[in-house]
């Protein structure tokens, strides 16, 4: 470690620890050393770190097709999650984001914080800084598909410090709170890449589902800012709060999507909620329409008809790694005020399994995030 914007550091920390798959008596708060930037990374000092259905999927196993029935039962109750569920047999151990997951970890994907150290190499420009973490990272090139996500495949931000490689750290200047910040890498990065990826343009007519979630409601705003004419699939009683966003048009979510809308109406679909819906997506769509989809939060098992695949020319285009381009552009939209935070609701780090609770009685709109200095 070369050098830190304090005196001293402390040399424990804080932390979140997830021992394995389970329920809510995995998360055991602990007392860890703070981390030790390696050659080329820095220090940061969490300040804010926004929560993600994927860190109660990791812990749940979900990601594992072995359990997918169980996690489909528990998904039906919730507008956009697996929800949290006893699983009644052992978890494979490929029940994680891509694979198995590295436990014990400290989850966490979304970071505010501020650069404290710096290891060697590390731009020095960075220190003192705040700054955002860019979630995905692309370690085998932008060539390749490969990627590594932070609190999945390496300890988080579900502690007072993380190290990481400084090139994946962007400072920020703007008038946001640091919980406003930390709600923004995952969902805003997840849904912006989505619309870069399936190329959305100004004038396109795009349906979004889920749209009351984090990534929904990042959708909105990424899909109004590009020109889209946006609808919004919602639980109704969060429709007075999108609307606030620009939404053009909004549908609960029981609604006739077909008769509302009509065939053909569509020119691009942003789906992370799959089910039993999926099949009038594909009604829905416009000859050489678009689906992308990074989620299936009311089931992954869906039904195809390959005749409105193939005779329509659709694409259908499922992301996880994010292009080059995506986390720059958010930190531009956010320093030229082109976007705004949802916030739902913030709580201290170590009421995690509280947040947790409440994040999955769906009743919200935006983002929960949690704050280590609390």
């Amino acid at each position: 470690m070369l050098s830190d914007t304090t005196s001293s550091l402390p040399d424990t920390m804080l932390a979140i620890v997830t021992t394995g798959h389970g329920g809510y008596e995995r998360l055991e708060a602990q007392e860890r050393p703070v981390p030790v930037p390696d050659k080329g990374e820095v220090l940061i000092k969490v300040l804010a770190a926004g929560m993600n259905n994927t860190e109660i999927n990791t812990r749940l196993g979900w990601y594992s097709s072995s359990i997918t029935t169980a996690t489909n039962q528990a998904s039906s109750q919730h507008d956009t999650s697996p929800g949290e569920t006893t699983i009644d047999k052992p978890v494979p151990p490929e029940g994680g984001w891509k694979g198995e997951t590295p436990f014990p970890l400290i989850q966490g994907t979304d970071c505010c914080g501020e650069v404290v150290a710096l290891g060697e190499g590390a731009d020095t420009a960075l220190l003192g800084k705040r700054v955002l973490v860019r979630a995905c990272m692309r370690s085998a090139g932008w060539e390749s598909l490969e990627n590594e996500w932070m609190g999945s495949d390496f300890d988080g931000a579900f502690a007072q410090f993380v190290s990481i490689r400084a090139s994946d750290v962007f400072p920020i200047e703007c008038d946001w709170s640091d919980v406003e910040l930390g709600s923004l890498p995952c969902a805003y990065g997840t849904a912006e890449n989505m619309l870069e990826q399936a190329e959305l343009t100004s004038g396109e007519r795009v349906l979004v589902t889920g749209a009351s979630g984090g990534v929904g409601s990042a959708t909105l705003q990424l899909a109004k800012r590009r020109g889209a004419i946006v609808y919004a699939v919602a639980g109704a009683s969060k429709h007075e709060a999108l609307r606030t966003l620009g939404v053009d048009r909004l549908f609960d979510r029981h609604a006739d999507l077909v008769a509302e809308l009509g065939q053909e109406s569509v020119d691009l679909v942003v789906d992370n909620v799959a089910g039993d819906t999926f099949p009038v997506m594909l009604k829905l769509l416009s000859r050489g329409g678009r689906l992308v989809t990074t989620g299936a939060i009311a089931g992954p098992m869906v039904t195809l008809d390959l005749r409105d695949l193939y005779l329509k020319n659709l694409r259908l285009l499922g992301t996880t790694a994010w292009c080059k381009a995506t986390f720059p552009n958010l930190v531009r939209y956010v320093e030229r005020g082109e976007i705004r935070p949802l916030i739902a609701a913030s709580f201290p780090l170590k009421d995690i399994a509280k947040a947790q609770k409440a994040f999955l009685e769906k009743t919200h709109v935006g983002k929960f995030v949690l704050e280590p200095w609390a």
